[in-house]
């Protein structure tokens, strides 16, 4: 693996130079100074899977960054999805190197570890999958060779207890199609494999002469709104290229070699098996397809299959959906989130509008949820639940006396959970939380889940000694006090609460990741309690232990630190406050051994995010690729302050006013009061700081450079979205089209700023950008528009073969140099006096 980092240039790419300075502008890739690109380079730690009993671990082995000839395959954009035609699956897919299988014993260590072998060198491996019994793994195997099935994807097990790996499929003709689905468990010994059909045929060829104009059509009054989609269908040529990658055969597979076809092959969308493992319910996307919305709103057929592929019944067919409303809540008509009862061997629930789908729309009940036997005997019509006011929002199941529901309300904000059970008509729901989802602190937690013996996750039930009450464990992080995790014991009949474990929250983060259990069925014993947890700190790295019920804990990971340099980095989470009150927070980070009253204010670099959740001052400073903070291991450092909250406040949800009329005034305000907080505290520089953002935190850089351009010295935006006149059907929280809130779309809109921004600005997009509404467009277009205004200094970087997040590791490098060189130019060289910031004492408050 040490070797899998390097960048060269494959596919005709120029080979990354380091550059320093502006002696090579515009000359293939570029690397960042050392300090930077060591940290990015270091080999990432493995991905851990658990065995469904939680007694084996697989540690699985990846790289760090993709080479840019990874993105540079070929690649179809159909249906708002993007293929790679030469492996049959969804594009650039992550893979891993290795596999290595750890017991984990009695007394919480590991045993010696188990690699699995037998596969070619060389193999990216993908979708790891554990037997339900835990004795074997399902993955797939991509080899790339020079042959007409280069790349395909084979499917293989391995024996967990000698590590010998071996090809699933006798035949070699045998591949997968991963573009919607992989491989499920029928049982302990067969799979039912999503494959690319045999007689497939060639690749459908492109007309030389079209067959006639593209036409799309609206000769009736209804409303068709649909938001900013990319990669729809063009014309039948697409169509007939979609059902060429997306169309599967379905096989059983068995250990012992035997293969069996079910079903005819079709654009199947997904597969579920019943937790009984007698049925399977079969989604499958037919014609006719749409040129304006994506494949997920094409017709739908849902099946019901034995698991030997004999058809039982259809449960509905519903019609492509074009014209489901751009408002918050609106939902497909019919039935949807079809699904099985993870309490019972094989009961179907499903959930169907009340108001056509349409949030306009006032109607009590909005939604109902309808449960029904797989089988049900002739003229047995479905039961009702549930009914809802709001919008579903998912169920927790346990079994027939209990079962979580959940249901929001986008526009007021509003969220509930509701106890029912299930097997008792008498039983009347009961509310169990009502609460705003905008005050976070009051968030209750998730009920713990356990396994039961088909695989399927229930709600555990937890017993106390010498009490027959029944409790459900609550696993939260949302205090008053901050973000510090706790496990909560929760009457279910009282609503009573208990919390009986709390992160350290002095020195450590620490958070419940699982239950770990051998009993699957019945009540947990509180006293017999096992968690699997996570555990870090400022300095120390994140590590996983096993804790028991009143017992020390045992740690059984031991990583290294992924960045030993910055180690001893400084973090603080810091509060202040807005002229109108509203308090605010950030995470202020210093570089090791910064001491502002010696070496005075650094180069601050503020990065937005839209992110309000408050993190832990405990949480481990983990860095991505493109981090700020890997400034803080620049030779001269910066302050760096992460995610400062911005709230946009409305009285809106009582009156006339939305949160967004009052856009701009609170997001300078905010802006205002960091910038003066890390002044204040002498560790930023008052001409030397820096704006940036990705995606959303792009636009917020982009409009804080035009409307408060006295804050900083220059602007860093990566693939955002500033002209939202592009994107008239509605955006992040804007609620309503261009035509109906004109003055948002203007006013909020950074494009029609331009001439404001005077400060050097650099933008950077992705090439393929695939975002909804952030198309590679955007930046084309401001910077087309502040390059024609003389005072305005502005760059451009467009990554060839990139999406909305950059990928591969030419393009991260080149982004972290043209950042560096950004900052070192405008923030850290900046002499200028035009940063004005007002000291009003207001400001000042803690």
């Amino acid at each position: 693996m040490a070797t899998e980092n390097g960048g060269g240039g494959s596919n005709g790419a120029a080979s990354p130079t380091e550059n320093g300075d502006d002696s090579m502008l515009g000359i293939g890739y570029c690397l960042p100074p050392p300090e930077i690109r060591d940290i990015v380079d270091a080999l990432p730690i493995p991905i851990l899977s658990f065995s469904p009993h939680m007694d084996k671990i697989a540690f699985i082995k990846r790289r760090a960054q993709l080479p840019l000839a990874e993105l540079a395959r070929p690649e179809e954009k159909l249906a708002g999805i993007r293929i790679d035609g030469m492996c049959n699956t969804r594009s650039f897919i992550s893979f891993y190197v290795a596999i290595r299988i750890h017991q984990l014993r009695p007394d919480g260590t590991l045993g010696p570890g188990k690699e699995v072998h037998g596969y070619p060198d060389g193999a990216k491996i993908n979708f790891i999958t554990w037997l339900p019994d835990g004795r074997h793994l399902a993955f797939t195997v991509r080899v790339d060779e020079e042959e007409n099935d280069r790349g395909k994807l084979t499917v293989w097990v391995a024996d967990v207890e000698t590590g010998k790996a071996r090809p699933l499929f006798q035949s070699p003709d045998i591949y997968l199609n991963a573009v919607y689905l992989t491989f499920v468990w029928v049982d302990n010994s067969t799979l039912l494999v999503s494959t690319i059909p045999l007689s497939r045929g060639c690749l459908p060829k492109k007309p030389f002469v079209p067959k006639g104009p593209k036409i799309q059509s609206k000769e009736h009054k209804n409303v068709i709104q649909v938001r900013t989609f990319q990669d729809m269908l063009k014309d039948e040529y697409d169509e007939d290229l979609f059902d060429y990658y997306a169309t599967t055969q379905l096989v059983l597979a068995s250990f012992d070699g035997r293969v069996k076809k079910i079903g005819p092959p079709a654009v199947y969308e997904s597969l579920n098996p019943s937790p009984d493992g007698k049925y399977l319910l079969i989604s499958s996307i037919h014609r006719p397809y749409s040129y304006i919305v994506p494949c997920e709103r094409f017709p739908t057929k849902v099946d019901l299959w034995t698991a030997d592929g004999k058809f039982v019944r259809e449960l509905c067919d519903l019609p492509l959906s074009e014209d489901i409303p751009i408002a918050f809540n609106s939902a497909r008509k019919g039935m949807r989130s079809i699904n099985w009862r993870a309490d019972k061997p094989s009961t179907i629930y499903w959930v169907e509008t009340q108001d056509g789908g349409d949030a306009n729309v006032e109607v009590s009940p909005r939604d109902i949820i309808y449960t029904q036997p797989a089988e049900p005997l002739e003229g047995e019509q479905p039961a009702i639940l549930h009914q809802l006011d709001l919008r579903y929002g998912g169920i927790s199941w346990c079994d027939d006396s209990l079962a979580l529901v959940y249901e929001s309300w986008y526009k007021t904000r509003r969220t509930r959970t509701w106890v029912i059970a299930p097997g008792s008509k008498d039983a009347s729901p009961r509310i169990l939380f009502d609460r705003s989802s905008e005050d976070v602190y009051s968030d209750p937690g998730s009920p713990m889940l356990r396994q039961t013996p088909a695989l399927t996750r229930v709600i555990a039930k937890v017993k106390k000694e010498n009490d027959e009450n029944t409790y459900i464990l609550l696993n939260g992080s949302a205090t008053p006090k901050g973000n510090i995790p706790f496990l909560d014991l929760l009457d279910i009949n009282t609503g009573c609460k208990q919390r009986i474990w709390q992160s350290d929250k002095e020195k450590y983060y620490e958070t419940v990741v699982a239950l770990i259990c051998d009993q699957k069925e019945g009540h947990l014993r509180l006293e017999q309690l096992k968690i699997l947890t996570s555990k870090e700190s400022n300095t120390e790295y994140t590590q996983l232990h096993i804790l028991r019920w009143q017992e020390q804990a045992c740690q059984i990971t031991n990583w290294p630190h992924p960045y030993p340099q910055l180690a001893s980095l400084q973090k603080e989470m810091i509060r202040y406050q807005r002229k109108d009150g509203e308090q605010l927070t950030a995470t202020l980070y210093l570089p090791p051994g910064y001491d502002p009253s010696k070496d005075g204010p650094l180069p601050c670099f503020v990065w937005c995010d839209p992110d309000e959740f408050r993190v832990s001052p405990n949480e481990f400073a983990g860095m991505g690729p493109t981090s700020p903070l890997l400034w803080l291991a620049r030779r001269h450092g910066f302050a760096i302050l992460y995610r400062p909250t911005i709230p946009i406040v409305g009285e809106g949800f009582k009156g006339d006013e939305k949160a967004n009329d009052r856009y701009i005034e609170q997001m300078v305000g905010s802006a205002e009061a960091a910038v003066v907080e890390v002044i204040r505290r002498g560790v930023a520089h008052p001409n030397k700081i820096a704006v940036g953002g990705h995606s959303y935190g792009a636009f917020m850089t982009a409009n804080l450079l035009a409307h408060a351009p006295h804050l900083f010295s220059c602007g860093v935006a990566c693939s955002g979205a500033y002209d939202r006149t592009l994107t008239p059907f509605g955006f992040q929280n804007a609620d309503g089209t261009l035509w109906e809130a004109t003055n948002a779309y203007v006013e909020m809109n950074p494009f029609m700023s331009a001439n404001k921004i005077k400060k050097p600005i650099l933008l950077i997009h992705g090439e393929e950008d695939n975002n909804p509404g952030s198309l590679t467009m955007q930046s084309d277009n401001l910077f087309s528009a502040l390059k024609d205004h003389d005072d305005a200094l502005c760059r451009l970087v467009i990554l060839p073969f990139e999406s909305h997040f950059y990928s591969a590791r030419e393009s991260i490098m080149h982004v972290l140099w043209e950042t560096d060189r950004w900052l070192q130019k405008y923030c850290v060289s900046n002499n200028s006096d035009d940063v004005n910031v007002d000291f009003d004492a207001s400001n000042m408050m803690m």
